[in-house]
């Protein structure tokens, strides 16, 4: 009788708590709590929402329900910022099992996390910091991804990152980086287009060539975003992933660029920081949408890996 009981528990900790919303070729953005009366009074968009995991860490309380109100109607896209993939020591497991109740709790359609770190054994640093990219920094890298994905039963998708310094010791293309944590692991890959600009801008290359050579076919989600203009001490063009403002011309034209390569893949036009009245950002997921329309209509999705 008791193993009947456990197992009729377990059958109903299994059932969905939300109904699954396809995302395929749709605009989304960064879910915002000073947003959710606006969106809930307005005609139902269309797109997803994606979350900071972080923010949704506590048992209970107003972010939750406001986030079960989006959940309800949304694909959820949950996007990790404090894992810290990328740096040397362990895992923090107890930070990893609250993104695994996360995953379980809302049952996002997408999950991902950056090729970056921010902690260095007890200290923890508010940002996302640029890694060596070296066979040794790999190994640490995909074990980690690995225990990630063990945890969350679930494929993850790593993001490139916006850099701003460079390894005199990297061995590795950060294409040729990805493209290996991807073979070893399984897992596939958010493409944030404004990163590959701010990155290129920052260290003189051809974002064009960069988007050549990255593995699309693995790329699960894209990430469009606002970037700042500033100098370095020699005068030189400085570009800081902001998040803060709308998508810059040449990013929306890389992006179109992308999609007319691969076709219409899921994209969050992310908004973190000065955020603006719901129907400003609507309008960046218009944008979006339109060129991911667009690409539906002419033709299917030839991956390039």
């Amino acid at each position: 009788m008791m193993r009947d009981l456990t197992a009729s528990s377990e059958r109903e900790a299994c059932q969905p708590r939300f109904p699954a919303h396809a995302l395929a070729g749709l605009a989304g953005t960064s879910f915002k709590p000073q947003h959710l009366q606006a969106i809930l009074a307005g005609p139902r968009p269309r797109g997803f929402f994606e979350i900071h995991a972080e923010n949704y860490m506590g048992a209970g309380g107003p972010p939750h329900r406001a986030l079960e109100a989006i959940r309800r109607d949304h694909a959820l896209s949950l996007h990790g910022v404090c894992l810290s993939i990328g740096a040397p020591q362990p895992l923090d497991t107890a930070h990893l099992a609250r993104f695994a109740d996360l995953v379980l709790r809302y049952e996002p359609a997408l999950i991902s996390e950056h090729l970056s770190w921010s902690t260095h054994e007890t200290v923890y640093f508010n940002d996302l910091l640029p890694l060596p990219l070296t066979e040794a920094t790999l190994a640490w890298v995909c074990e980690h991804i690995d225990q990630v994905q063990e945890a969350i039963r679930r494929p993850l998708l790593l993001e490139n990152p916006s850099t701003y310094v460079l390894f005199r010791e990297q061995t590795m293309r950060e294409t040729e980086f990805l493209r290996a944590v991807t073979r070893r692991t399984g897992c596939g890959l958010l493409l944030d287009v404004n990163n590959v600009f701010v990155s290129a801008t920052n260290h003189g290359f051809s974002p064009l060539e960069y988007l050549a050579d990255y593995p699309l076919g693995l790329v699960g989600e894209i990430h469009l975003a606002g970037h700042a203009e500033q100098s370095d001490d020699e005068g030189g063009p400085l570009l800081i992933d902001s998040h803060d403002r709308p998508v810059a011309d040449a990013v929306w034209s890389l992006f179109e660029s992308v999609i007319a390569r691969v076709g219409p893949i899921p994209t969050l036009i992310e908004w973190d920081s000065e955020i603006p009245e719901w129907p400003r950002l609507e309008a960046e997921v218009a944008a979006a949408q339109k060129i991911l329309d667009h690409a539906a209509s002419v033709g299917g999705r030839s991956h390039a890996a």
